[in-house]
């Protein structure tokens, strides 16, 4: 196997992760551990620091607290990979951009218009395969479906492979074969790459299909629990509006 293939054991450790805009706490406190082979969903209202804490875990926002990375021998992990996939990704839907000028872009330092390198053409088919979308490579962005889209950002996620994967809400704009599709295809990777998986979702049914443990979040994590018994959790149904049987 390949370096750029390898299965990614590593746990991530989030430890008094706040978040602070102007005199508002938006996270206080979280404390979380994400382990490898381990798909866990954030879960909550509107509002309630999901993707903040995302953010945060990306570094692209302000934060105190430490967010640190192990490896299969529990050492630490100096600089992290991290890969994402947006809910949606905006751009013109009447661009030339194709899927590979999306992948060379990234990995270049010459304009998309110019003829992209055979090695990296290859790579890109690669990266495209390992989602089933290497039929796409040639396709503009804007001529492609949503669900092709998906693959299309989580295949550039992977590039290079991540020590931890970030999902947000990534088939909220799927239908229900879009969304089997998208999350068989995630739990594939994350059987065969090992790597942890952290995503935001509203859709407690594709939690409790999809993922191995949950956390509650209402500005801090509020509590977790394997993904088979959040619902039994009186909080949760509160959050959700669901009844003692957990059906809204």
């Amino acid at each position: 196997m390949t370096d750029k293939h390898k299965d990614c054991h590593c746990s991530v450790k989030i430890e008094n992760l706040s978040v602070t805009r102007g005199t508002q706490d938006v996270l206080e406190n979280v404390c979380l551990e994400v382990k490898h082979g381990e798909i866990t969903a954030l879960i909550g209202r509107n509002g309630a620091g999901k993707t903040t804490l995302l953010k945060a875990i990306m570094n692209r926002i302000p934060h105190t607290g430490t967010v640190t990375y192990f490896n299969s021998e529990g050492k630490r992990i100096a600089q992290p990979k991290i890969g994402y996939v947006p809910q949606t990704l905006s751009f013109d839907r009447g661009t030339p951009l194709t899927v590979s000028d999306l992948f060379c872009a990234n990995s270049g330092i010459m304009p998309v218009w110019f003829k992209h390198k055979k090695e990296r053409l290859v790579h890109t088919r690669e990266m495209l395969a390992l989602v089933g979308a290497e039929k796409l490579i040639d396709k503009p962005l804007g001529r492609i479906s949503g669900g092709e889209l998906q693959r299309v950002l989580l295949a550039f996620a992977l590039d290079p492979m991540p020590d931890i994967l970030l999902l947000d809400e990534p088939v909220s704009a799927l239908d229900r074969r879009g969304i089997s599709s998208f999350y068989d295809l995630v739990t594939s990777l994350r059987s065969e790459y090992h790597m942890p998986v952290l995503l935001v979702s509203h859709d407690l049914g594709h939690v409790t299909k999809y993922c191995t443990r949950a956390a509650l979040v209402d500005r801090t994590v509020v509590l977790t629990d394997s993904a088979k018994s959040i619902l039994k959790h009186k909080k949760v149904r509160e959050a959700f509006g669901l009844d003692e049987e957990g059906i809204i």
